[in-house]
């Protein structure tokens, strides 16, 4: 059997909340379910005709427990015949859901599906699912020879490994600020959000980001890790809330329901890398990727990498060679929120319509994952 292409026709996310903010007093499934219908909205699909709603969240509990993409589906007033199912791959969980989808819709196996996550921090806090347990296991500890695995030590480590300063990190981090700031002037994430009604208001944009930050700003904020450490709460992604969608088809049965393409899923991948590092994951994840696209990173014209700390996307710059100017264009989890669920496919969102308005043919986003796994993924604009 021939295998189908995937792609994408429409990409939505809400506008990220600060913790504690706009989006605080929303469920994560009414979350959820605005972005799913808002999809709907967007393309006028017959929503009995979608096979399936994969959907991320890594908190599984309270709120967020039991299978949320389901009660999404059912908030969001769907038919109670669509299925729906929630996946946990750490922080790259959406973006593995639209890795799935895609490999389902390639494969024959589903026609029209959903993919996406939701993430409400404000409402369960990460780490809450370890208060009473613990998820390494003694075993895979004595393996590495630590005391624990956690993404904080990660990216100290990194840090002195590509020699990245204190000073390189925020200027880093004052650069996802202002791209931010300058995106949403420009009217950048107009045509990817939904708005959200909340109790103080209608929010529509993303309410994280803090103009007029600074290197010397930052440089006054205390060290997170370690006490002579580099890595802070201003150069580390924020606590956030928040969720992001798309709806992925063949370009055939586009056509026939009279829906452009933005996108082709072009190629994905997913490693493992060191679990103590735990960050450095896309740097494989990414080689992989290109390899199995057939593409150079030369090719690739605009770059998602989630900024969950800012060592992160600087040591994946030094070791791919790219141009700085072509990495997170419109700035990252620094400057807006990193909701974990979300943020693969607020990734994606951001890419793809960034894509289509500056007519890039090849995007690329990757995320660096707990436990030391990454997911990349390339998208080929479709003409």
């Amino acid at each position: 059997m021939q295998v189908r292409e995937a792609v994408i026709v429409e990409a939505v996310r809400t506008p990220i909340g600060k913790r504690n903010g706009s989006l605080s007093g929303i469920h994560p499934v009414d979350l959820s379910a605005i972005v799913l219908g808002e999809l709907v909205r967007r393309t006028g699909i017959d929503v009995e005709m979608i096979d399936d709603v994969m959907w991320g969240c890594v908190t599984q509990l309270g709120d967020q427990s039991s299978n949320i993409g389901r009660f999404a589906t059912l908030a969001a007033g769907w038919p109670e015949s669509v299925p729906a199912v929630t996946i946990n791959r750490a922080c790259g969980s959406s973006q593995q859901a639209i890795e799935s989808v895609a490999h389902a819709v390639m494969a024959g196996a589903y026609d029209i599906a959903v993919a996406g996550g939701v993430e409400s921090m404000s409402r369960v806090p990460i780490g809450a699912t370890r208060a009473s347990g613990f998820p390494y296991g003694q075993t895979v500890l004595d393996r590495y020879g630590v005391e624990g695995l956690d993404q904080g030590t990660g990216a100290e480590l990194i840090a002195r490994k590509w020699g990245l300063t204190r000073a390189m990190l925020d200027e880093y981090a004052s650069r996802s600020h202002q791209l931010t700031a300058e995106a949403i002037d420009n009217g950048a994430f107009d045509s990817q959000l939904v708005a959200v009604d909340t109790v103080d208001g209608k929010l529509d944009i993303d309410e994280g980001v803090r103009r007029g930050t600074t290197p010397e700003v930052l440089a006054k904020l205390k060290p997170s890790f370690r006490d002579d450490g580099v890595v802070h709460a201003g150069n580390a992604s924020q606590i956030s809330d928040g969720a992001a969608g798309v709806l992925i088809t063949t370009p055939e049965i586009a056509r026939r329901w009279g829906l452009t393409p933005i996108v082709r899923i072009a190629a994905g991948a997913v490693v493992g890398d060191d679990p103590v590092l735990m960050l450095t994951a896309p740097i494989p994840a990414t080689q992989k990727v290109l390899r199995r696209a057939g593409l150079s990173i030369d090719a690739i014209g605009a770059v998602e990498i989630n900024e969950a700390f800012a060592p992160v996307p600087l040591a994946w710059q030094i070791e791919l060679g790219i141009d700085p100017g072509l990495v997170n264009p419109c700035g990252g989890a620094i400057s807006v929120g990193h909701p974990l669920g979300a943020s693969g496919a607020v990734l994606t969102t951001r890419l793809i319509h960034h894509m289509r308005e500056k007519n890039v043919r090849y995007g690329l986003q990757t995320i660096c994952e707990g436990g030391g796994t990454a997911n990349a993924t390339i998208y080929e604009l479709v003409d």
